[in-house]
């Protein structure tokens, strides 16, 4: 018998296919712990809604009235909004220590969120929170207000601003802007006018816009971008300088050619630059009011910084006895759709808990590290990373950041997003370090103590951090000052 053909061959290949077993490991979380995750990254207003869902489709929840509210002593009771009271230290005559006084606003915060309702009424509309929405331009005229610009610069910024279309962009010459209107030939602004102003209003509001081309807009937002690494900041500014016809076209392999790095720096820049926005105008198209609910209180009780949850704001998940024991008399089986309604209540009641309880631990570590930032302001904020806290905590670290994100607190000094509490470490020429949000601080008060008339460059600002052990490159300091919406020297300068 001869020796089989290839067609054969190929048959029997096609009749008898290889098999591969494959083992893959895969962790997956539990339904409760899947809504615990989901519940902690919530912010306090998404929060409350799913709650009030929770409430209004599960018969075995009820929500706690507020005399059971006040008697939990975990549970704090909070003044009205119109209540004002001095909160940048102790009162003047304290009660004894065994009994705290009433949390009072901050005098920076108006008490200006929407709070839980117990009955109607229009002094507890939620509407009546909602905050006009503004335009693009309006937004960035408002914004422009704010800096003490000559009657020529403004002009300039008004004219860049009012030709921006509605993506954000800039897509007319800068020369055009002056028009025939302008007949006086010694007026006309020069290039290098254009170009400060056109750098002003690229600083306002939202990083990318006036920009002229997809490229500009791209890189004015990595240039903006606090977080990133010096080197990973670099590489996604070249692609989208000079190579942003290859990222669209997918190109790995060209790009990985032409700027000669390694498959998981060009991956880690690609996943960088799709996170930004190509059209930084599209979100003043339709903004809808954000509110800003917080989620914990801060002050100064006896010479020490306590942290009181707003449970009060926030809807009070607890199972419904009566029903709980009538279907336990019912005894009915495990299966039923109503036995799962029960354990999705405890479910639910239980993860609440531990959601008040995760923020309260991850707010009380941010105060205990960051004291000196609540008794002298942002110029002492201290480099403060996630991993600190949730080493501390006995945590991870992602639990943390879900803790953080989207998570404010009312202070003395204002409200902030826990965010805020965490900075970068920059060293200085001491061997010490300092956080940059505190370098932003400086920065601040420099400018805030210069001369109008000989405003301080950015090699001026390099040079007196530099005098205070702090040492940064001057595009550094230049996109420090950027972040705090202060315009260059040239613009500063007042006769």
């Amino acid at each position: 018998m001869g020796c089989p053909s290839a067609a054969a061959v190929q048959e029997t290949r096609l009749v008898y296919p290889t098999q591969e077993l494959r083992l893959r490991q895969q962790m997956t979380l539990a339904p409760r712990l899947q809504q615990s995750v989901k519940l902690l990254q919530m912010t306090a207003l998404e929060f409350t809604t799913a709650v009030e869902q929770a409430l209004a489709s599960n018969p075995f929840l009820e929500d706690a009235d507020e005399q059971e509210a006040e008697q939990s002593p975990a549970m704090a009771v909070f003044p009205p909004a119109d209540h004002a009271a001095d909160a940048t230290g102790p009162a003047a005559s304290e009660p004894a220590p065994q009994a705290e006084p009433p949390l009072p606003d901050a005098p920076a915060y108006s008490g200006d969120y929407p709070t839980r309702s117990q009955g109607d009424g229009q002094e507890r509309d939620q509407g009546l929170w909602a905050a006009s929405t503004l335009s693009m331009s309006q937004r960035l005229s408002l914004e422009l207000g704010n800096y003490q610009l000559a009657p020529r610069d403004r002009l300039l910024t008004e004219f860049i601003i009012d030709a921006l279309d509605d993506d954000g962009y800039l897509r007319v010459p800068l020369a055009s802007l002056w028009g025939d209107a302008r007949r006086d030939a010694d007026a006309v602004p020069e290039e290098g006018e254009w170009m400060t102003a056109l750098r002003l209003v690229q600083q306002l509001d939202a990083p990318g816009l006036a920009a002229r081309d997809l490229s500009e807009c791209l890189s004015l937002q990595l240039a903006a971008a606090t977080g990133i690494g010096d080197e990973l900041r670099a590489l996604a500014l070249r692609i989208v300088r000079e190579q942003l016809d290859r990222l669209a076209r997918n190109d790995c392999i060209g790009l990985r050619q032409q700027l000669g790095c390694s498959e998981d720096a060009l991956r880690e820049a690609c996943a960088l630059i799709r996170s930004l926005d190509p059209k930084p105008g599209g979100r003043y198209s339709a903004e809808a009011p954000v509110y800003v609910v917080p989620d914990v209180f801060v002050d100064k009780w006896q010479s020490r910084w306590r942290v009181l949850p707003n449970r009060n704001a926030m809807p009070q998940a607890r199972l419904h006895q009566t029903y709980a024991e009538l279907f336990r008399r019912a005894r009915l089986g495990d299966r039923s759709p109503m036995a799962q309604e029960l354990q999705e209540a405890r479910w639910l009641v239980r993860n609440v808990e531990q959601r008040y309880v995760t923020i309260q631990r991850v707010a009380e570590a941010i105060v205990k590290r960051q004291q000196t930032f609540f008794e002298y302001g942002d110029v002492a904020l201290r480099p403060l990373m996630l991993r600190e806290v949730a080493d501390d905590l006995d945590m991870h670290e992602s639990t943390v950041s879900r803790a953080t994100v989207g998570k404010y607190m009312v202070t003395p000094r204002g409200v902030f997003e826990f965010r805020h509490f965490f900075s970068r470490e920059l060293a200085t020429d001491t061997g010490g370090s300092c956080s940059a949000t505190a370098v932003r601080a400086l920065i601040k008060e420099m400018v805030e103590a210069e001369d109008p008339a000989m405003p301080l460059s950015d090699v001026a600002l390099t040079q007196q951090l530099a005098a205070n052990g702090i040492l940064l490159a001057r595009r550094t300091v230049s996109k420090y000052r950027g972040q705090l919406r202060m315009p260059p020297a040239e613009l500063r300068r007042r006769h």
